[in-house]
C-alpha cells in the first residue's frame, strides 16, 4: 500500500504544470470562501460585541411601525408621538426595572474659545442602568421626575480632552446649542457604536435636551427587564399598554435585543449561501480540472497501469492510486487557497484596520476537508477507467 502511495505522489511530481493547473480551481474556490467567510464572521463578531455591550435584557422603543408601509403618518393614518408620558407608564409594567427616555440632537459644545459640534443625548440617570455606562468623574443630574430640567451636562472623555484638556471640567460652565450648563460629570470611555463616537458626546436632562432643540417627542424609550421574564412576554406587555394609551393603534416598532441579532443572523445566513455559491462554482470548476486531468493522465499511463497489472496489481490497487492522486491534488488545491485566503485576510488587516476579519479554525479545517472529497469524487471515474483496462491489451499499447 505504501508502495502505491509513493507511486502517485511520483506521478504528480512528475507533472507539475499539468498538477499545479488541476488545483488552480480548488484554491481559487478555497481562497475565496475562506476571505468572504472571513468577513463575515468579524462582521457577526463585531454585531454582537457591538449590541451585548449595553446588556443583554433591554428593549428599545421608537415611534412609528416599521412594518407598515410609507411614512408614518403619511398617506393616511396618524402616528402617536412618543412622550415622557408614555416613558412613566412603561415603569409600572411588571417585570420592567428601569427606563431610559431618549432624545437626540446634534450641537455645539464650547468653552473658554474651544467648541466642537457633537452629538447631544437627552437621558436621565438611569442610562447607568440600562445602558450600562457609568459616570468616571463625578456623577449626573440629581435622579427624580424627568419632566424636571436641569442646566447640568456630563461629557464624553473625549469631548471633555479636545475643550477642556488635561483640566478638570467638574463644576466649569460650558454653552450648549448656546444654553449654559454646568459641568457635574464625565462619562467612561464606551467607544464606537454602529458609527457613532459616544465618547464625542454631551448628556443632558432629557427634558432639557427637547427644549433646547425644540422637539415633543422622544426619539426612543429604552428599558431593561428583570432576569426572570422574557423578552417576548414584556415586549408584548409594551405594545398592549402603548396601544391603549395610543388609542387603539399599534405605531411603535419594540425591538427586543433577541430580534436584533436574529435579523442580522438571518442577513449574514443569506450571505453565508452566496459565498457558499460562489465557492461551490469554483469548486465545480476545479473538480472538472482535476477529472480531466486524471482522464488524460490514465491515456498516458496505460502501459504502466498493465506493467503493474502484470505485477499482481488488482483492480482496487490500480483505482487507489488513481484516486490518491486526485486526492492529493484536491489537497493540495485547498491548502494553496486556504493560505491564498489567510494571506489576503493579512492584508485586508494591515490596509484596513477596523474592518472585523475573523477566521475560525474550523473553516480552515472545513475547506481541506471538502477539498479533499472533491479531490476523490472528480478521480472516481478515472480511477474506474484505469481499473477497467485489460493488462494485456495496456501492454500491448506501449
Amino acid at each position: 500500500m505504501l508502495e502505491l502511495i509513493r507511486l502517485a505522489a511520483k506521478a504528480i511530481v512528475s507533472h507539475r504544470l499539468r498538477s499545479v493547473l488541476s488545483m488552480i480551481g480548488i484554491a481559487i474556490g478555497v481562497a475565496a470562501v475562506i476571505l468572504l467567510t472571513s468577513l463575515g464572521e468579524g462582521t457577526r463578531r463585531y454585531m454582537v460585541e457591538q449590541f451585548s455591550q449595553f446588556g443583554t435584557n433591554i428593549i428599545a422603543i421608537n415611534p412609528g411601525k416599521v412594518t407598515t408601509g410609507g411614512l408614518p403618518g403619511v398617506l393616511g393614518g396618524t402616528t402617536h408621538k412618543l412622550t415622557l408620558d408614555d416613558a412613566e407608564a412603561l415603569r409600572r409594567i411588571p417585570g420592567v426595572e428601569h427606563v431610559v427616555p431618549f432624545s437626540l440632537g446634534m450641537a455645539r459644545v464650547e468653552t473658554g474659545g474651544r467648541g466642537r459640534s457633537v452629538f447631544v443625548y437627552g437621558v436621565t440617570p438611569d442610562i447607568d442602568k440600562v445602558w450600562q455606562w457609568s459616570v468616571r468623574i463625578g456623577d449626573f443630574w440629581p435622579a427624580g421626575d424627568p419632566r424636571q430640567g436641569f442646566q447640568q451636562a456630563v461629557l464624553g472623555p473625549k469631548l471633555k480632552r479636545e475643550i477642556f484638556g488635561s483640566e478638570s471640567p467638574l463644576g466649569k460652565l460650558v454653552k450648549i446649542a448656546g444654553s449654559r450648563f454646568r459641568v457635574v460629570g464625565v462619562m467612561e470611555s464606551k467607544g464606537q457604536m454602529m458609527g457613532f463616537d459616544l465618547d464625542d458626546a454631551a448628556f443632558v436632562p432629557v427634558t432639557t435636551a427637547m427644549r433646547i432643540f425644540n422637539q415633543d417627542e422622544l426619539n426612543e424609550i429604552d428599558l431593561t427587564f428583570a432576569a426572570g421574564r422574557t423578552p417576548a412576554n414584556v415586549a408584548e406587555r409594551i405594545r398592549l399598554l402603548l396601544e391603549q394609551r395610543h388609542g387603539g393603534k399599534d405605531d411603535v416598532t419594540i425591538t427586543t435585543q433577541a430580534a436584533m441579532l436574529e435579523t442580522f443572523g438571518n442577513i449574514m445566513n443569506i450571505i453565508t449561501m452566496g459565498v457558499g455559491a460562489i465557492g461551490g462554482v469554483s469548486l465545480l470548476v476545479g473538480a472538472i480540472g482535476i477529472l480531466t486531468m486524471m482522464w488524460i493522465a490514465v491515456g498516458e499511463r496505460t502501459s504502466e497501469i498493465g506493467l503493474i497489472r502484470a505485477l499482481g496489481a488488482t483492480k482496487r490497487q490500480v483505482e487507489f492510486v488513481f484516486l490518491t492522486e486526485a486526492a492529493v491534488l484536491g489537497v493540495l488545491g485547498g491548502l494553496l487557497g486556504v493560505g491564498l485566503g489567510l494571506g489576503l485576510c493579512a492584508l485586508i488587516r494591515a490596509v484596513v484596520p477596523g474592518l472585523p476579519v475573523n477566521t475560525p479554525a474550523i473553516f480552515v479545517f472545513a475547506a481541506i476537508a471538502v477539498s479533499f472529497l472533491t479531490g476523490i469524487v472528480s478521480g472516481v471515474m478515472p480511477a474506474r477507467r484505469a481499473a477497467r483496462l485489460d493488462p494485456v491489451e495496456a501492454l500491448r499499447a506501449e
